[in-house]
Protein backbone atom coordinates (compact mmCIF):
# COMPACT_ATOMS: atom_id res chain seq x y z
CA UNK A 1 0.00 0.00 0.00
CA UNK A 2 2.77 2.46 0.92
CA UNK A 3 4.64 1.64 -2.31
CA UNK A 4 1.47 2.33 -4.26
CA UNK A 5 0.96 5.70 -2.54
CA UNK A 6 4.64 6.62 -3.10
CA UNK A 7 4.40 5.67 -6.80
CA UNK A 8 1.27 7.80 -7.11
CA UNK A 9 2.98 10.70 -5.39
CA UNK A 10 6.05 10.35 -7.63
CA UNK A 11 3.85 10.24 -10.73
CA UNK A 12 1.89 13.32 -9.61
CA UNK A 13 5.14 15.17 -8.88
CA UNK A 14 6.56 14.27 -12.29
CA UNK A 15 3.36 15.35 -14.04
CA UNK A 16 3.39 18.66 -12.15
CA UNK A 17 6.99 19.26 -13.18
CA UNK A 18 6.12 18.60 -16.82
CA UNK A 19 3.10 20.91 -16.64
CA UNK A 20 5.21 23.62 -14.99
CA UNK A 21 7.94 23.27 -17.63
CA UNK A 22 5.37 23.45 -20.44
CA UNK A 23 3.78 26.55 -18.87
CA UNK A 24 6.99 28.59 -19.07
CA UNK A 25 6.64 29.59 -22.71
CA UNK A 26 3.50 31.31 -24.01
CA UNK A 27 1.24 29.80 -26.64
CA UNK A 28 1.54 31.69 -29.93
CA UNK A 29 -0.97 31.39 -32.75
CA UNK A 30 -2.70 28.52 -30.98
CA UNK A 31 0.50 26.45 -30.80
CA UNK A 32 2.73 25.61 -27.88
CA UNK A 33 6.19 27.07 -28.26
CA UNK A 34 9.08 24.95 -27.06
CA UNK A 35 12.38 26.40 -25.89
CA UNK A 36 14.03 23.21 -27.14
CA UNK A 37 13.08 24.09 -30.75
CA UNK A 38 14.61 26.76 -32.95
CA UNK A 39 12.84 29.85 -34.28
CA UNK A 40 11.70 28.20 -37.53
CA UNK A 41 10.59 24.94 -35.87
CA UNK A 42 8.28 26.94 -33.60
CA UNK A 43 7.14 29.62 -36.07
CA UNK A 44 5.81 27.10 -38.60
CA UNK A 45 3.30 25.93 -35.98
CA UNK A 46 1.83 29.38 -35.26
CA UNK A 47 -1.33 30.02 -37.27
CA UNK A 48 -0.73 33.76 -36.63
CA UNK A 49 2.61 33.73 -38.47
CA UNK A 50 1.93 31.96 -41.78
CA UNK A 51 2.71 35.11 -43.77
CA UNK A 52 5.98 35.62 -41.89
CA UNK A 53 6.99 32.00 -42.50
CA UNK A 54 6.16 32.31 -46.21
CA UNK A 55 8.22 35.51 -46.39
CA UNK A 56 11.18 33.93 -44.57
CA UNK A 57 11.08 31.03 -47.06
CA UNK A 58 10.85 33.37 -50.06
CA UNK A 59 13.81 35.40 -48.78
CA UNK A 60 15.92 32.28 -48.25
CA UNK A 61 16.36 32.97 -44.54
CA UNK A 62 15.17 29.61 -43.17
CA UNK A 63 18.71 28.25 -42.76
CA UNK A 64 19.85 31.38 -40.99
CA UNK A 65 16.98 31.37 -38.48
CA UNK A 66 17.48 27.65 -37.88
CA UNK A 67 21.14 28.40 -37.10
CA UNK A 68 22.93 28.69 -33.79
CA UNK A 69 22.13 32.34 -33.16
CA UNK A 70 21.44 33.83 -30.76
CA UNK A 71 18.68 35.82 -32.44
CA UNK A 72 15.93 38.06 -31.21
CA UNK A 73 13.08 38.16 -33.72
CA UNK A 74 10.33 40.75 -33.60
CA UNK A 75 7.73 38.58 -35.33
CA UNK A 76 4.86 40.41 -37.10
CA UNK A 77 1.53 38.61 -37.16
CA UNK A 78 -0.55 37.90 -40.26
CA UNK A 79 -2.70 40.90 -39.26
CA UNK A 80 0.40 43.11 -39.22
CA UNK A 81 1.24 42.08 -42.78
CA UNK A 82 -2.40 42.51 -43.85
CA UNK A 83 -2.31 46.12 -42.57
CA UNK A 84 0.35 47.02 -45.15
CA UNK A 85 -0.93 48.78 -48.28
CA UNK A 86 -2.86 46.46 -50.58
CA UNK A 87 -0.59 44.34 -52.77
CA UNK A 88 2.57 44.96 -50.71
CA UNK A 89 2.98 41.41 -49.44
CA UNK A 90 2.35 39.88 -52.87
CA UNK A 91 4.87 42.23 -54.44
CA UNK A 92 7.50 41.51 -51.77
CA UNK A 93 7.09 37.75 -52.23
CA UNK A 94 7.99 37.93 -55.94
CA UNK A 95 11.48 36.54 -56.74
CA UNK A 96 12.59 39.82 -58.30
CA UNK A 97 11.98 41.57 -54.95
CA UNK A 98 13.97 39.13 -52.82
CA UNK A 99 16.56 41.77 -51.80
CA UNK A 100 13.84 44.16 -50.57
CA UNK A 101 12.03 41.36 -48.75
CA UNK A 102 15.28 40.27 -47.12
CA UNK A 103 15.93 43.85 -45.97
CA UNK A 104 12.44 44.14 -44.47
CA UNK A 105 12.73 40.80 -42.66
CA UNK A 106 16.26 41.33 -41.34
CA UNK A 107 15.11 44.63 -39.88
CA UNK A 108 13.10 42.44 -37.48
CA UNK A 109 16.14 40.44 -36.34
CA UNK A 110 18.79 41.28 -33.77
CA UNK A 111 21.96 39.22 -33.32
CA UNK A 112 21.42 38.75 -29.57
CA UNK A 113 19.17 36.96 -27.12
CA UNK A 114 17.29 39.97 -25.71
CA UNK A 115 14.52 39.15 -23.28
CA UNK A 116 11.98 41.91 -22.57
CA UNK A 117 13.42 42.56 -19.11
CA UNK A 118 16.85 43.20 -20.69
CA UNK A 119 15.38 45.53 -23.31
CA UNK A 120 13.41 47.41 -20.62
CA UNK A 121 16.60 47.86 -18.59
CA UNK A 122 18.47 49.22 -21.63
CA UNK A 123 15.59 51.65 -22.25
CA UNK A 124 15.69 52.82 -18.64
CA UNK A 125 19.50 53.09 -18.63
CA UNK A 126 19.33 55.23 -21.80
CA UNK A 127 16.81 57.66 -20.33
CA UNK A 128 13.59 56.28 -21.83
CA UNK A 129 14.61 55.28 -25.36
CA UNK A 130 17.12 52.70 -26.61
CA UNK A 131 18.42 52.24 -30.14
CA UNK A 132 18.33 48.64 -31.30
CA UNK A 133 20.53 47.84 -34.29
CA UNK A 134 19.19 45.02 -36.44
CA UNK A 135 20.91 42.46 -38.66
CA UNK A 136 19.44 44.34 -41.65
CA UNK A 137 21.17 47.57 -40.65
CA UNK A 138 18.02 49.26 -39.39
CA UNK A 139 17.85 51.15 -36.11
CA UNK A 140 14.68 50.63 -34.10
CA UNK A 141 13.80 52.99 -31.25
CA UNK A 142 12.61 50.99 -28.24
CA UNK A 143 10.50 52.60 -25.52
CA UNK A 144 8.62 51.22 -22.56
CA UNK A 145 5.32 52.38 -21.16
CA UNK A 146 3.27 50.71 -18.44
CA UNK A 147 5.25 47.50 -18.78
CA UNK A 148 4.84 47.28 -22.57
CA UNK A 149 7.61 47.72 -25.11
CA UNK A 150 7.09 49.62 -28.35
CA UNK A 151 9.40 49.80 -31.34
CA UNK A 152 9.53 52.69 -33.78
CA UNK A 153 10.96 51.94 -37.21
CA UNK A 154 13.00 54.31 -39.39
CA UNK A 155 9.83 55.69 -40.98
CA UNK A 156 8.12 56.51 -37.69
CA UNK A 157 5.86 53.44 -37.69
CA UNK A 158 5.16 52.16 -34.18
CA UNK A 159 4.84 48.48 -33.32
CA UNK A 160 3.82 47.06 -29.96
CA UNK A 161 5.19 43.87 -28.46
CA UNK A 162 2.02 41.85 -27.84
CA UNK A 163 3.65 38.63 -26.64
CA UNK A 164 7.13 38.89 -25.14
CA UNK A 165 9.80 36.37 -24.26
CA UNK A 166 8.92 33.34 -26.37
CA UNK A 167 12.11 31.39 -25.72
CA UNK A 168 13.73 29.40 -28.53
CA UNK A 169 16.77 27.12 -28.58
CA UNK A 170 18.58 29.79 -30.62
CA UNK A 171 17.15 32.98 -29.13
CA UNK A 172 13.82 34.60 -28.42
CA UNK A 173 10.74 35.77 -30.31
CA UNK A 174 8.69 38.83 -29.39
CA UNK A 175 5.38 38.97 -31.28
CA UNK A 176 4.65 42.43 -32.70
CA UNK A 177 1.49 43.98 -34.15
CA UNK A 178 3.04 45.98 -37.03
CA UNK A 179 5.62 45.30 -39.73
CA UNK A 180 8.76 47.34 -39.07
CA UNK A 181 9.90 48.99 -42.29
CA UNK A 182 13.38 50.21 -43.19
CA UNK A 183 14.12 53.50 -44.92
CA UNK A 184 14.34 52.68 -48.62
Amino acid sequence: MIKSVLRGFALATAMSAVAFAAAKNPVVGGAAMFDSKNIIENAVNSKDHTTLVAAVKAAGLVGTLEGKGPFTVFAPTNEAFAALPKGTVGTLLKPENKATLTKVLTCHVVAADAMAKTVAKMIKDDGGEHDIKTVGGCVLKAKESMGKITLTDENGGVSHVTIADVKQSNGVIHVVDKVLLPKM
